[in-house]
């Protein structure tokens, strides 16, 4: 659905959903083979789509438009989390910690008449890595993270990495705007992150950030949290990149032309490389976002069915 449309039978509501090209994602196909299995009152999925470069006065709007509707539950927010957060937090009633250190919403839910932003990014980023990164997996091998991009996506998994028990000895996150670097630095330093476990590279090329790739030691985890590849095409790295041997390479993305995913896949036998997609992420990051929206307890094993059912239908 685009964003003038409604559905046609609106007795239980309806969920939305945030971002660039809402059409093409598989939440859409998986969205009614949810609301099944977990008994919701509305298997209809709105998306509202908004373009890269949107006006504050289009994100006002469409927080005032879920906020207004009586019949809007509730939306999930991908690409446009942070200037969400930017243009209409002064809408929301109430806002969780991370959603303010951190300065993006990912979960708008309503509570009677309040209406509630929350970042459910480190929660989902942690319980998607667990599933593929071995628990001790740095405490074992002396590996590194390299983060590429310090937007929503990049800033959760660099906050849950500092929380994890088996915390890597040294994280990069890469960017090409001083000022996404600066707000990163700064919601770490309103964390209390150690000093030292964090640095912050600016990388104007993609030849600069493939040094950074490059340079990092066996088994280092390499994410591309850019966006590139789903939302635009292209790779933080050019195709000539050297990953480390043995590497963990984690696209965020799961659907798009997913160049970096392409690119990864092409070293995997010649270095050791192990490939992870977006898809677990996808599954974590719908999951807690509608089990916010619908005041859902989520147990692993319901995780595991909503992964079945997705898969179904992918």
């Amino acid at each position: 659905m685009t964003l003038t449309e409604t559905p046609a039978t609106t007795t239980g509501g309806y969920m939305g959903f945030i971002g660039v090209s809402t059409g093409s994602s598989s939440i859409m196909r998986v969205f009614p083979a949810w609301a099944e299995v977990l008994g919701l009152p509305t298997a209809d999925l709105v998306g509202h789509d908004l373009p890269m470069d949107a006006t504050p006065a289009q994100y006002v709007a469409m927080v005032e438009r879920i906020r207004d509707d009586p019949h809007h539950r509730g939306a999930l927010v991908t690409t446009h989390k942070m200037n969400v957060f930017a243009a209409a937090s002064d809408l929301f009633d109430e806002l969780d910690p991370f959603a303010v250190s951190c300065a993006e919403i990912s979960s708008i839910s309503k509570r009677g008449d309040r209406l509630i932003g929350r970042a459910k990014d480190p929660l989902t980023v942690a319980l998607a890595l667990n599933d593929f990164l071995p628990a001790d997996h740095f405490a074992r091998t002396g590996a590194e993270v390299v983060v590429l991009g310090a937007g929503g996506s990049g800033t959760a998994l660099s906050w849950a990495l500092a929380e994890r028990a088996d915390a890597p000895a040294k994280i990069t996150v890469t960017a090409r705007d001083d000022d996404a670097l600066a707000h990163l630095r700064e919601v770490h330093r309103q964390h209390g992150t150690p000093e030292g476990l964090l640095s912050y590279a600016r990388t104007d090329t993609v030849q600069e950030a493939a040094a950074v790739v490059a340079s990092a030691p066996a088994g280092t985890l390499i994410v591309n949290a850019t966006g590139l590849g789903k939302d635009r095409p292209g790779s933080p790295l050019p195709d000539d990149v050297v990953f480390p041997e043995g590497a963990w390479v984690w696209e965020f993305n799961y659907r798009g032309s997913l160049e970096f995913l392409h690119q990864a896949r092409a070293q995997e036998a010649a270095q050791g490389l192990h490939v992870v997609d977006g898809w677990r992420y996808f599954i974590h990051g719908w999951s807690q976002v509608v089990a916010d929206v619908f005041e859902i307890d989520l147990t692993p094993e319901i995780v595991e069915r909503l992964a079945e059912a997705a898969e179904s239908v992918r």
